[in-house]
Order: structure tokens, then C-alpha cells, then sequence
């Protein structure tokens, strides 16, 4: 296990990740892993095009909190892997943010999982994102955007 779970941009991969996972000396009971990919998608929430972001962190906390979330959802039934892999940088759209996994018995043990860790990785750890949008003239505008915007 890495015990890192931000990471710059490039230094970790989708395949890092399964490699982590399929090392778990109790993947014997493991009869899925499932697997989400967040990607950056190419329009803002209100519409606009984007064209890039940056995401920052408080890394010290959002190690922790990453860690906790983790520990948490490895206590559930069934459940013999959680990995939750973040990147920061500067990304392109359709490239690679997060990496989240949960290996478990039964496949109805390791969605309700994976949904919950999506779900909690995104309201409870310390991420930051710049978005840059195409403006009205074709130029380019960033601006930082909350995780929950209302």
C-alpha cells in the first residue's frame, strides 16, 4: 500500500491502482473490484466550455481525511479493498482526477460502497478547483469553484 493518496499529476495511474488493489493478501475473497474514474469534463455546471482546470489541496488534510474515509468503508460486510487516489495539477479535458476502487465478496456489497466513497471524498476532503472557461469572445477566465455549488 502506497499510504499516499494525493498525488501530482503522472506520478500515479489507473494501473498503479490495480496493481495496489490485486497485491491485497485477502483478495482471495474478493469476488469484484469495481472502479471509478473521474475525468474532467468539458462543460461547466452552468454550461460554459472548458478548456482546462487545476486542482490544489491541503495534501496534509486531505491525506487524512482520504485515509479516514478509507478505514471507515473497509469495516463494512463484505468489503476487502477501498483505495481512493486523488491528482492535482493542471488537467486537460478528459484527463484523469481520481481513482476510486472497492474490492468485496459480491457485487451487491461493492456499489453502495464505491457510490458512498465518491460521495464522501467529495463533500468531506480538502480539494480545490480552478476552472478556466471559454468566454462570450473566445478568450480564456478562471475561477475557483466549490465541490457543492448551490
Amino acid at each position: 500500500m502506497t499510504g499516499r493518496y494525493v498525488h501530482r499529476k503522472g506520478e500515479y495511474t489507473l494501473l498503479d491502482v490495480l496493481e495496489e488493489v490485486k497485491r491485497n493478501p485477502e483478495l482471495d475473497k474478493a469476488g469484484a473490484i469495481l472502479m471509478f474514474i473521474g475525468i474532467v469534463r468539458g462543460e461547466s455546471l452552468n454550461g460554459r466550455r472548458v478548456r482546462r482546470l487545476e486542482i490544489e489541496a491541503y495534501e496534509e488534510g486531505a491525506e487524512k481525511v482520504l485515509a479516514g474515509i478509507i478505514e471507515d468503508l473497509k469495516k463494512r460486510e463484505g468489503i476487502v479493498d477501498v483505495q481512493i487516489h486523488h491528482l492535482v495539477g493542471e488537467f486537460e479535458v478528459g484527463e484523469d482526477l481520481v481513482y476510486v476502487s472497492v474490492a468485496g465478496g459480491h457485487r451487491d456489497q461493492v456499489f453502495p460502497v464505491l457510490r458512498e466513497a465518491v460521495e464522501r471524498y467529495k463533500k468531506e476532503a480538502p480539494f480545490f478547483k480552478k476552472e478556466y472557461v471559454v468566454d462570450e469572445k473566445g478568450g480564456e477566465s478562471g475561477y475557483w469553484v466549490g465541490e457543492n455549488p448551490s
